[in-house]
């Protein structure tokens, strides 16, 4: 048997950390992967579509994480008829496809600590469509390590409402004090706590 390997920059082993823990449960966008640069030029792309001005990086950035729908919304701005928002909305997920994969990355020691804990059932749970999520994963090469792939589309509703989790915890047939969320930010601390 292997020898569990150890997460560089940490210089530990991490595959006997926090033992009750039996699946890990990652975000996507700042968690696992930098999307950020392909998230901004897909919206500014939608907005030169829509005869507006470019929005800053930062800017855009703040608009993640509620997934596309909601940042196509928050891109335009108020004032738009539904109709308007579809547009955009038909734009933005044409051009991102297109484009998704031109400068998204996996932060560092990533495939190292998804490598260090593959003994435990990994999957991914984020509010970007599932289609995008899997094709990224499959582009970057870190498909395999997870068992389970859940998009912004896959359920009635999105993080933070927990049902996503749920469905997770009983596929895995754990108890939520088994499973870890790991995101980046307020959108998965509440979906932790409402599962």
């Amino acid at each position: 048997m292997a020898k569990p390997r150890k997460v560089r920059g940490e210089g530990k082993d991490v595959s006997n950390s926090f033992p009750e823990v039996k699946a890990l449960i990652f975000d996507l966008d700042g968690t696992l992967i930098d999307s950020k640069r392909d998230l901004v030029l897909a919206v500014n792309a939608t907005r030169r579509h829509m005869h507006l001005d470019a929005l800053d990086d930062d800017v855009v950035s703040s608009y993640v994480g509620d997934g596309m729908q909601k940042l196509v919304e928050r891109a335009l701005g108020d004032g738009y008829t539904m109709a308007q928002i579809e547009e955009g909305m038909a734009f933005f997920l044409s051009y991102y496809r297109g484009h998704m994969l031109d400068n998204t990355v996996t932060y560092p020691g990533v495939r190292e600590a998804l490598e260090a804990l593959r003994s435990r059932p990994l999957a991914v749970l984020t509010n970007k469509p599932v289609r995008f999520s899997r094709a990224i994963l499959e582009g970057l090469g870190i498909a395999p390590y997870f068992r389970r792939v859940y998009g912004g589309n896959s359920f009635e509703t999105k993080k933070p409402d927990p049902l996503g989790m749920n469905t997770l915890l009983a596929e895995f047939q754990i108890t939520a004090r088994e499973a870890m969320l790991v995101g980046d930010s307020i959108v998965d601390v509440q979906t932790a706590r409402n599962a």
